[in-house]
């Protein structure tokens, strides 16, 4: 299965679709062997997606005038909520989301700080 994701034309090393390798679906895995051979093959997918999200970090690095502005309260409870609203429709437990999303955010603001860093010293 592949999802495309129109990318700027600027970026002509990022790949334009997430390849997710064949696997059975959860619902018919009948053996440990194929579970671990679905999360595997969607671990890569994310690896792929969260690459990409860091790349939007240097972005915002690049762009942000000062190194204060990188910490955002209000945007980090907009992103949290907006994840929790997806999570619900696409059968993803609240209790899953919620704590990967800010971890998530909390280290992709450490990586912003540090990009935002080496790109005004």
């Amino acid at each position: 299965m592949c999802w495309s994701a129109p990318l700027s034309a600027e970026v002509k090393d990022a790949p334009v679709a997430i390849a997710v390798d064949a696997r059975v679906a959860p619902e018919a895995c009948a053996s440990m062997a194929e579970v671990r051979h679905g999360v595997d093959a969607l671990d890569r997918a994310l690896v792929v997606l969260l690459a990409e999200r860091q790349r939007y970090m240097d972005a915002a690095a690049r762009i942000k005038p000062s190194r204060d502005v990188v910490h955002d309260d209000a945007r980090i409870e907009d992103v949290v909520q907006k994840v929790l609203a997806a999570a619900g429709p696409a059968g993803l437990s609240p209790a899953i989301a919620e704590p990967v999303w800010r971890t998530l955010i909390d280290r992709c603001i450490a990586h912003e700080l540090a990009a935002w860093d080496r790109t005004r010293t």
